[in-house]
């Protein structure tokens, strides 16, 4: 028989995943070429910001549809 698991858990798996993944491009911005010479490309700022917004808005979205 299957478990039963808080309504809350994809919020606990998510909140890992983002962190993870922030660290990670976080890490990886700051390690490459200096960023100050340049400004930060687009495709980071989409990585850092934009990302983790709209997987919690859908996250929200899931939790609210549930009975």
């Amino acid at each position: 028989m299957a478990t039963k698991h808080s309504q809350l858990f994809p919020w606990y798996v998510g909140i890992a995943i983002i962190v993870t993944f922030e660290a990670i491009i976080g890490y990886l911005f700051y390690a490459g070429p200096s960023p100050c010479a340049a400004p930060a490309s687009p495709i980071f700022m989409v990585l850092l910001i934009a990302l983790p917004v709209i997987y919690l808005l859908l996250m929200y979205l899931a939790l609210k549809s549930q009975p």
